[in-house]
């Protein structure tokens, strides 16, 4: 078995993708034409979005959603890059709110962490 993707819902798949390519550099691998599924080239596991509707199609009992307003869900995906700060300001200026500015932890890793415009916890950190 091998770990395949990240997927994260959304209420607007499209805006997801927009903000990730702008905030991360990410690329988008796949948009499916009802809008509703699109992945993000990351390497080796996807990162995907799947729209609030496909998702409750997929679980009739309903999901908690992400959401600025409500405390971050259990959970956060993670960007390594060499510049943390640099990182960190340009998902800010792509529409991220801060929640912690970078800082240096006692292991040595620099990270920082944002909510996306969904709410969604993402961390910045450095290498290990």
């Amino acid at each position: 078995m091998k770990f395949g993707y990240v997927i994260l819902y959304v209420p607007d798949v499209s805006a997801a993708v927009s903000f990730y390519e702008q905030a991360f550099g990410l690329t988008q691998r796949f948009m499916h034409e009802s809008l509703q599924y699109a992945e993000m080239e990351t390497g080796g596991t996807a990162l995907a979005y799947v729209s609030h509707e496909l998702a409750n199609s997929n679980l009739p009992d309903g999901f908690q959603e992400n959401s600025l307003s409500a405390r971050p869900a259990g959970m956060e995906i993670c960007f390594v890059a060499e510049d943390v700060s640099s990182a960190f300001l340009c998902a800010v200026e792509a529409g991220a709110v801060a929640v912690v500015e970078p800082k240096v932890k006692p292991w040595g890793q620099t990270i920082a962490y944002i909510r996306d415009p969904n709410g969604i916890l993402v961390e910045i950190a450095s290498p290990m």
